[in-house]
């Protein structure tokens, strides 16, 4: 079989997985392709999930691709059929139905996992009827279920996914409270002074949100959770959604005795510590560029990027990922976007927006920028990004004009 036809088959169904087929069938390369998803759906945007998606019972998933798609560009999708263990010697995955695929090349799209408590589970591991997670559309369809029936929505964890639901399901006239253990929301994601503003934003739209509360006893019964313990106090519960963080989905790699540190450990190429296997994504831990220290993204941005560094490997060519990081998040007003990686230190400057809910901070290290949060301000932020991209650094007091736009300082 020459080279340009042997099979590659990509593990997982997220926003990695499918950029990744896209870039492949761009190069005429899809008939090498397997794509295998645990899930019954085609791969779908996922960001909508917490928003839109659970507002209504008429919203729809938003698939990335349709079947059609996937036929004629010559994918094999296998659907709702899980890959349980990886032979490297043999170059073989082994799927839930029993079958084998053969490879050349291996790509784990395999993303992370919400994490959960103990207790939560009845005795055959589901979760209790009144509790849940959202990562994927099956949980969101769940929790939409839940919350047409629920008044009440308690929120464990003051993170974006869990500041999302908690302001979809306040405009949806839900009573919402937030529990949060850190003395601030968001605290490893964003500064302090965008922190305040979210808090500000939140309890101003009716959202109780608690910081710094020890969250303790869970009272169960049946297949309900009846109450929680918080700060000692005995609080009912009508549904409760856990927003504590997730995992990096690393079973199968480490099953197959492949590099793992809090993720799947990858060059800037992708490669893991096997050439023949590539992991990208939410589950991947890939040296940063510059500094080369170990980073693990959850961000649809990191997923598309990298995707397109794995896709060039997989093609022979070198070309490491160097994307500047962002993210966004779209929280009831509020659209937060956020361009480069916070510093541990630094200083930080507000530039005002068009309104006093508009506005963007902009973190420098020294003279230099390394980051900007932006609040309802997009023209800020696409400048932010070309400017970082740039290495352009202009100085604080003429970035924070807000007479005068930021690509003015390209």
């Amino acid at each position: 079989m020459n080279e340009d036809q042997r099979p590659i088959v990509i593990v997982g169904g997220g926003h990695a997985a499918v950029q990744l087929c896209a870039a492949l069938a761009a190069e005429g390369q899809g008939k090498r392709v397997h794509l295998v998803c645990d899930e019954t759906h085609l791969p779908y945007q996922r960001p909508p999930l917490s928003k839109a998606f659970l507002k209504s019972a008429d919203e729809a998933l938003q698939t990335h691709r349709t079947e059609t798609w996937f036929g004629d560009a010559g994918i094999t999708v296998h659907r709702a059929d899980a890959a349980l263990r990886i032979d490297r010697d043999a170059h073989t995955v082994h799927l839930r139905s029993g079958a084998t695929l053969p490879y050349a090349r291996l790509v784990l799209a395999t993303g992370a996992h919400a994490r959960t408590l103990p207790g939560l589970h009845d005795a055959q591991g589901r979760a209790l009827d009144n509790v849940a997670v959202l990562r994927s559309a099956d949980d969101a369809l769940r929790l939409r279920a839940l919350l047409a029936s629920a008044q009440r929505l308690t929120v464990l964890g003051g993170g974006f996914i869990g500041l999302e639901i908690a302001a979809t399901a306040r405009a949806l006239g839900k009573a919402v409270t937030v529990l949060e253990a850190a003395p601030r929301l968001l605290l490893r994601s964003v500064s302090p002074e965008l922190a305040a503003h979210v808090l500000q934003t939140h309890c101003a739209a009716g959202i109780d949100v608690r910081l710094g509360v020890a969250v303790g006893g869970l009272y169960v019964e049946g297949t309900r959770l009846r109450a929680i313990t918080v700060d000692g106090a005995e609080e009912p519960v009508d549904l409760l959604v856990l927003g504590i963080g997730a995992s990096p989905e690393t079973a199968l790699a480490a099953a197959a005795g492949l590099s793992c540190a809090d993720g799947i450990v990858v060059d800037a190429c992708m490669r893991t510590s096997d050439p023949d296997v590539l992991a990208m994504g939410d589950c991947a831990r890939f040296p940063e560029y510059g500094s080369g220290r170990p980073l693990r993204l959850e961000s649809v941005q990191n997923a598309n990027d990298q995707a397109r560094t794995a896709a060039a490997t997989l093609l022979g060519r070198e070309e490491p990922y160097r994307a500047l990081p962002w993210f966004w998040s779209e929280q009831g007003s509020m659209r937060l976007q956020m361009a480069g990686l916070m510093p541990a230190d630094g200083t930080r400057h507000r530039r005002p927006g068009a309104t006093p809910a508009a506005f963007s901070l902009l973190h420098y290290v020294g003279t230099r920028l390394v980051c900007v949060e932006s609040v309802n301000s997009p023209l800020d932020h696409m400048a932010a990004k070309k400017l970082l991209e740039a290495g352009t650094s202009p100085d604080p007091a003429l970035a924070c004009d807000p007479a005068t736009p930021l690509t003015a300082h390209l």
